[in-house]
């Protein structure tokens, strides 16, 4: 397929591949030094979507490699990751303020992140027993969450 060919929506091959470099660098100097920084060692199970950049062989070696435990997620599987609720809640707040170049985008996230209610997290982590309860009687199809 040439790039202008392919379906609306659908990611060129360059750009699946700098996406899944993107992840494979999130992993190595987010995920992995937050461990070290936090002294989890390998005390923690890292969630993650079945996104295709998050599944990539790659990435999936990176963290074999590296040992980290990770949550078996069914793809096409109802959103029960509370973090998702939030970047919803930054992607809107940042696109209020009209950034209009990288520096201020960056800006722009960092101070809506920090703007982010204490409480929007706590009601979120509350309702998780909720949501699975929903996600369960639906035999996990879609529910109001």
């Amino acid at each position: 397929w040439r790039e202008e060919n392919l379906p609306e929506g659908q990611p060129s091959l360059q750009q699946s591949t700098n996406q899944a470099c993107m992840v494979e660098y999130i992993l190595d100097e987010n995920l992995l030094q937050s461990a070290l920084d936090l002294r989890l060692e390998r005390r923690f199970i890292f969630q993650q979507d079945n996104d295709p950049k998050h599944t990539t062989k790659i990435s999936k070696e990176l963290l074999q490699d590296n040992s980290v435990n990770v949550l078996e997620w069914p793809s096409q599987s109802p959103d029960l990751n509370l973090i998702e609720h939030l970047w919803r809640d930054l992607k809107m707040a940042v696109h209020r303020r009209f950034p209009s170049n990288l520096m201020e985008l960056e800006r722009c996230c960092k101070e809506e992140w920090a703007k982010l209610a204490k409480d929007r997290c706590a009601k979120l982590v509350a309702s998780y027993s909720t949501r699975l309860e929903a996600v369960i009687a639906a035999k996990g199809a879609s529910t109001k969450y």
